[in-house]
């Protein structure tokens, strides 16, 4: 199971939101692109990048600083955040990322999910799939839908999409736990890989994770818990191992 630092960009600094409120915001560093490269010397095979800027406001605004971070790295990354336009998709991919993460347009546009299959192939294309309480939110977890987040996973699964960073919204940013029932759930009924997001905190959540590692639980997201010092990159690493089959 591969470990996914996580970094959040929102005013051109590292940050971390509670529950994805932009109200609550705290600033980690002024220079994202050090903290990218400290995550490499670290061990890190990947990096989970999101532009948050971009999450509300529907378009990229940080491609600039992800330019920086490609330069500064030499590992992998995938990137969320405001990529609803089949340019805007291409634009970060050329900026260095690996995969990028679609997931407000795909509630909206199933259709834009298989075009972007196509054009770019499978394997630089992932699922963004936030629920709270069982359902799909969007446009940056500030709208709840009606969606029930299995079918839609179902739906994305059966459109070509292979992998999703699921992220429970009521979780993120507490240091509570993954909700690991909810997790379990998805992985069971969707078929999809899944990259776990949102309360990872301690050596035993990795532990619990790593049990459904069999079921495609293939990776987790940590970002508040590894700032706040409650666990470094380096224990979590030796908990899951280097992630250095992932590609």
């Amino acid at each position: 199971m591969i470990i996914f630092p996580a970094i959040d960009l929102k005013d051109g600094q590292c940050v971390r939101l509670v529950q994805g409120r932009a109200e609550d915001k705290t600033v980690y560093s002024e220079n994202p692109a050090q903290v990218a490269s400290d995550f490499e010397e670290q061990g890190a095979q990947w990096l989970h990048i999101v532009d948050l800027d971009g999450a509300f406001s529907g378009k990229p605004q940080n491609t600039a600083l992800i330019k920086e971070i490609a330069a500064s790295i030499n590992i992998p990354f995938q990137v969320g955040g405001g990529l609803r336009r089949l340019e805007d998709v291409e634009t970060i991919l050329n900026a260095g990322a690996r995969r990028i993460i679609i997931g407000s347009k795909a509630v909206s546009s199933p259709e834009f999910v298989k075009e972007l299959i196509s054009n770019f192939g499978p394997e630089h294309i992932i699922l963004g799939l936030d629920a709270r309480n069982g359902l799909v939110t969007i446009e940056g977890w500030v709208e709840t839908s009606s969606l029930a987040a299995v079918d839609f996973g179902q739906q994305m699964k059966s459109l070509g999409i292979k992998t999703a960073v699921f992220t429970d919204v009521s979780r993120d940013g507490l240091l509570q736990g993954p909700n690991l029932a909810s997790i379990e759930n998805m992985v069971r009924n969707t078929g999809l890989q899944i990259i776990a997001s949102g309360g990872v905190t301690s050596w035993q959540d990795l532990r619990n994770l790593m049990a459904m590692e069999e079921l495609g639980v293939c990776g987790a997201i940590i970002g508040k818990a590894i700032y706040d010092g409650r666990i470094t990159l380096a224990q979590a690493l030796e908990v899951t191992g280097d992630g250095s089959s992932v590609t």
